[in-house]
Parts: C-alpha cells; sequence; structure tokens
C-alpha cells in the first residue's frame, strides 16, 4: 500500500477551517476546525445528530459545507467540480455503518467494484480482492452473497473493499456498531492492522468510546502478528507509534478535543457522561 507524496510528517493530510453546514432544521455543524497528521486516528465522539457522520461525508466531498474549507491530501475538497471528485473519491477509502454492500453481486465483485471504476487490469484485481479478502480473513466467501453473511462479516467485506484501491486514507463509520463485543473487537484489529502495517490514516465516527480508547491504547504487532498494549511511558506520535485523538461535538461545535489521556482525566461534567458510558 502507497501513500500520498503530500503526507509529509509536518503537513496535515486531513484540515477542515471554520466549517459550517445546515438544513431545513437549521445547522448541524458551526464554525467546525480541526486537522488530522499522517498515520493519525481521529475518533470522532458526541450524542446522535451531533455531526459525525456528517463530517465523514464532507471530508469524502458527498456533501459541501455552507461555509469554511476542507482540504484532504492537499486538495480543496470543498471547491471541487464533480468530475474531480469522482476521482477523488477513488482515493479514499469509506467504511459505512451497515457495510454498503451490493447484494446482487458476490463478494468478491463487491470488493472488485471499486478496482474496476479505475480500469485496473483483470489480473490485477484478481491479486488485490484476494489480498484484501485474506486480510480480513475472508478469502473462502469470495463467491457468497452478502446476504449470506453475518452483519460481522459483512463489516469486514466493507474494510475489504476499501482495502483494495490501497488507499492513504479511510473514514469509519461506526464500524462496530450494532456487533457483539468480540465481534467488534475483530473489527477494531483489522482497524489497528490497516493503521500499523501499512500506515493508513483514519476519521473513525463512533458512540462507542472504549473503540477510541482500544485504537488509543493498543497496537498491532506485525512480527508476533498480535494486538499489544502500547506502555504508558511510550510517546504515542507518527514516526514512533501513530497518535489517536478525539474530538468530541457538542451542538454541532468542537466540545474538546485532545489526547484520549486528556479525555480521561477531564473533570469536566460532559465528557465525564461519556466515561461513565464504559
Amino acid at each position: 500500500m502507497t501513500t500520498s507524496s503530500q503526507e509529509t510528517e509536518n503537513s496535515a493530510v486531513v484540515t477542515f477551517a471554520n466549517v459550517r453546514i445546515g438544513f431545513d432544521e437549521g445547522d448541524v455543524l458551526r464554525d467546525v476546525s480541526f486537522a488530522v497528521m499522517p498515520r493519525e486516528t481521529i475518533v470522532l465522539l458526541g450524542e446522535t445528530g451531533t455531526g459525525k457522520t456528517l463530517t465523514l461525508k464532507l471530508a469524502a466531498g458527498l456533501l459541501r459545507p455552507a461555509q469554511g474549507k476542507i482540504e484532504v491530501m492537499g486538495k480543496e475538497v470543498s471547491s471541487m467540480d464533480e468530475q474531480a471528485l469522482l476521482t477523488y473519491r477513488r482515493q479514499l477509502g469509506f467504511v459505512f455503518q451497515e457495510g454498503a454492500l451490493f447484494d446482487s453481486i458476490s463478494v468478491f465483485e463487491n470488493v472488485a467494484y471499486g478496482l474496476r471504476e479505475d480500469h485496473i487490469s483483470e489480473d490485477e484485481i484478481e491479486t488485490r480482492v484476494h489480498e484484501a479478502l485474506r486480510f480480513v480473513e475472508l478469502e473462502h466467501t469470495a463467491d457468497m452473497l452478502p446476504s449470506e453473511l453475518s452483519g460481522g462479516m459483512r463489516r469486514r467485506v466493507a474494510i475489504a473493499r476499501a482495502l483494495a484501491t490501497r488507499p492513504p486514507i479511510v473514514l469509519y463509520d461506526s464500524p462496530t456498531a450494532g456487533l457483539d463485543p468480540v465481534t467488534a473487537q475483530t473489527i477494531i484489529t483489522l482497524i489497528l492492522r490497516l493503521r500499523d502495517v501499512f500506515g493508513v490514516t483514519a476519521m473513525l465516527a463512533t458512540h462507542r468510546l472504549q473503540d477510541g480508547f482500544a485504537l488509543a491504547k493498543f497496537r498491532f504487532d506485525a512480527e508476533s502478528k498480535r494486538v499489544v498494549r502500547i506502555p504508558d511511558t511510550e510517546d504515542a506520535t507518527p514516526g514512533n507509534e501513530p497518535a489517536t485523538r478525539f474530538v468530541v461535538y457538542r451542538e454541532g461545535r468542537v466540545y474538546f478535543e485532545g489526547a484520549p489521556e486528556e479525555f480521561a482525566e477531564s473533570k469536566d461534567a460532559y465528557l465525564q457522561r461519556f466515561l461513565a458510558s464504559i
């Protein structure tokens, strides 16, 4: 997997600057600003309706802000025309909450879909699809239909589809929602593998605070092929361990932005309510 040349240690991969967007009922996001550095994982938290999924759709160019600027990999997504957006979206991986698989075609064809859109050769498609399915340990499902899979397996196929195009950035929309604890842990392990083996930068929207702490406190060790805890004394920064930061929304604004440790140690009543939900 390759990464964009824009991804240097000193430049943000994703930047939101004073972004506002709303609908008939009023603004959903108000003056939202934050940046995502290379190999970093931003965990978007907040109550339902505070704009977490909306943020991912804005980053993917699926929606345009009413105000502000969004830059991804050095490109101003918020001002692109539709043709430029189509090309841009092929550089992203997007894992939707429900997987968003095509029910009428096989798992193989679902994973191959983006590659065919990019006019990749059939031999290369064959290689990449099997590689991606092997990564999520579902190579045996290639000829099956999504309806024949469990919810957790469909989520893993969605990750394989995102992985197949070898994107430098992956956007995850509630990837563990509705899954049992064991299956949810499998999904988190896959996200850790993508980050720690391939250096993927990620934005992850979730209601599950424990997912954010798992991404912050653990890493995937490629040598042992196991998830291991990051020592508390280790400096988790790009170039050493990938950093994880929390962005907490409240009423459409960024209420908190910082390291998981800062979140856990905060005496703020609103943040403490999140901690109590673990």
